[in-house]
């Protein structure tokens, strides 16, 4: 059953990188994991900054009576109400109680400095979710990789700069001044049921 439609679904679908889609929302694994851990922590209310959001879980949180919820999507690719850049967000300093950043460091050169711009927003005690795909051992960049073919070849994806490690994300959030914990889900008997791919990594990172 997806957890965001709340449809039953004789099955999710497939996709090539093993994600599994609903077939009534189309939401992908990690925004129904992403959904449930939102649910877990009461990240309903306040102030929301959320990057390119999918469009099920858009539509959820645009309606949630005691949510302020800011949607953004830099290059007009997903349902969003604003268009900030994440190296120079265009909002006051402590404004925002949840930031959802998902997928979307390893498409920025300047990574340490949109780093330095979501600390910036993030309230004390703010929460900020984020993920990337990762890769064992170090983070692997290359300034002089430039065009689509070689990225797609070195990085995974012709729109990406670099596969980010885990502990090295979390150190450069670290350095930063975020505490970061890293949430690692392991393969449970009834990730398919729930259309859940595991084992996921998420790092929560606090002000």
């Amino acid at each position: 059953m997806c957890n965001i439609c709340s449809k039953k679904t004789r099955t999710f679908i497939s996709l090539n990188n093993e994600s599994l889609i609903c077939p009534s929302c189309g939401s992908l694994s990690r925004n129904r994991r992403l959904w449930s851990l939102l649910h877990s922590n009461n990240d309903f209310t306040g102030t929301m900054l959320h990057f390119s959001p999918s469009r099920s879980i858009y539509r959820k949180l645009k309606i949630k009576k005691n949510l302020k919820y800011f949607s953004t999507d830099f290059e007009n690719e997903f349902l969003a109400d604003y268009k900030f850049d994440i190296t120079n967000i265009n909002q006051v300093d402590n404004k925002f109680d949840t930031i959802i950043c998902y997928h979307i460091l390893e498409h920025i050169k300047e990574d340490k400095k949109a780093m330095a711009e979501l600390h910036r927003v993030l309230k004390p005690k703010g929460t900020l979710y984020i993920q990337t795909p990762f890769k064992a051992g170090d983070t692997y960049e290359d300034d002089a990789i430039t065009s689509p073919e070689e990225r797609l070849k070195h990085f995974g994806q012709h729109d990406h700069v670099r596969i980010y490690s885990v502990d090295g994300l979390k150190n450069r959030l670290e350095h930063h001044g975020f505490k970061v914990s890293v949430k690692t889900y392991p393969a449970q008997k009834d990730d398919f049921y729930l259309g859940l791919q595991s084992p996921e990594t998420i790092l929560i990172a606090t002000k």
